[in-house]
């Protein structure tokens, strides 16, 4: 009697450790699509240590595909994707300082010329 109650109270916990995680195939594509985002910007993985980390993770993931360690690979595949939304955010910031310092620069000047001629 003992014994079936046990059974019975392990039996979920045995069912749940059979099943797997579904593979990622949704999160490597967005993964994907993140890193071509990123490359069509011009980004390289040589300027961006960010996207060099995001390829990196994205073959991690693809291995572990191979392997079918589904929750692996879906935690490499999504901070490879975060990684490549990081170096496109740190591309798109850059550019827009870049920008504002050239702005100011022509108000500076702007301002010069308007200085002399008070």
């Amino acid at each position: 009697m003992i014994y079936r109650r046990i059974c019975v109270a392990l039996l979920p916990l045995m069912l749940s450790a059979c099943a797997s995680d579904p593979a990622p195939n949704e999160q490597l594509r967005l993964t994907e699509q993140a890193l071509s985002q990123a490359k069509a910007l011009g980004i390289s993985a040589e300027q961006s240590p960010a996207l060099r980390l995001a390829e990196e993770k994205l073959v991690l993931a693809q291995t572990a595909m191979q392997d079918e360690d589904y929750k692996q690979a879906r935690l490499y595949a999504e901070q490879a994707e975060l990684d490549a939304r990081l170096a496109e955010a740190e591309h798109l910031t850059d550019k827009s300082q870049r920008q504002l310092d050239e702005l100011s620069n022509a108000i500076n000047r702007l301002r010069k010329q308007l200085g002399g001629l008070q």
